[in-house]
């Protein structure tokens, strides 16, 4: 298995230094990751250190608890298109959701697809689905699978809990076979394979390498 095409390194850390973010690209680039995910005023840094390279730029809209105006949004998602991010991972408004005002949401990410679509990039939505219920999961997957989203998040990885393999297995089950799934919840690579067969796409990968622990070098043939 080519865990390394399923990897997308982020640094999103309220803390991130340039030279983080140089680091990530970096090694996005040496181990031919999927993806780098990085907050929106290093956008233009990261795309310029991945360019010429299939390395796909992605930034955060509305991170981390997404209770954003939808005007706020949209003026983010707009300016990071500019900047040249190629994927927008878009954090739904819980506030809205736990309120069940599905009108809002279902406008929220309506007027923001159609942004991202016109210019040809992709849109992650994110959820913490350890915050909701099975009910609140269900809609979620069934609402976002039918606006065309690209890619569903488990998580933001801020909040302090992640989702286990079982939801995540449910989450598969539930979306439309077009969806992706991303997940951001402490996997290792030991573990990531399993996570990928349990239908993770992506697999998000936090902070330079050699700053957690996930000890590449001497050992990229096991990701490639």
């Amino acid at each position: 298995m080519n865990i390394a095409s399923h990897i997308e390194h982020s640094c999103l850390k309220p803390t991130a230094t340039l030279a983080d973010i140089e680091q990530v690209c970096l090694e996005a680039v040496q181990y031919h990751f999927a993806a780098v995910c990085v907050p929106p005023m290093f956008v233009k840094k990261a795309k310029a250190l991945t360019a010429g390279t299939l390395v796909r730029t992605a930034t955060v809209i509305g991170f981390p608890y997404g209770y954003n105006a939808i005007e706020a949004k949209l003026a983010e998602t707009v300016l990071a298109i500019v900047d040249g991010a190629d994927e927008l991972d878009i954090m739904i408004n819980l506030v809205a959701l736990k309120n069940k005002d599905w009108q809002y949401l279902a406008k929220e990410i309506s007027t923001l697809l159609n942004v991202v679509r016109k210019s040809g990039k992709s849109i992650k939505v994110i959820l913490e689905a350890s915050m909701l219920n099975e009910n609140e999961i269900t809609t979620c997957c069934d609402m976002y699978g039918a606006a065309g989203v690209d890619f569903i998040q488990t998580s933001t990885g801020s909040a302090g809990s992640f989702v286990s393999l079982e939801i995540l297995k449910m989450l598969r089950r539930q979306l439309a076979d077009a969806v992706q799934l991303k997940s951001n919840d402490g996997i290792d690579p030991i573990s990531a394979a399993e996570w990928i067969a349990a239908g993770a796409e992506r697999i998000v990968c936090n902070d330079p390498l050699r700053k957690d622990g996930m000890i590449f070098e001497n050992r990229s043939r096991d990701y490639n």
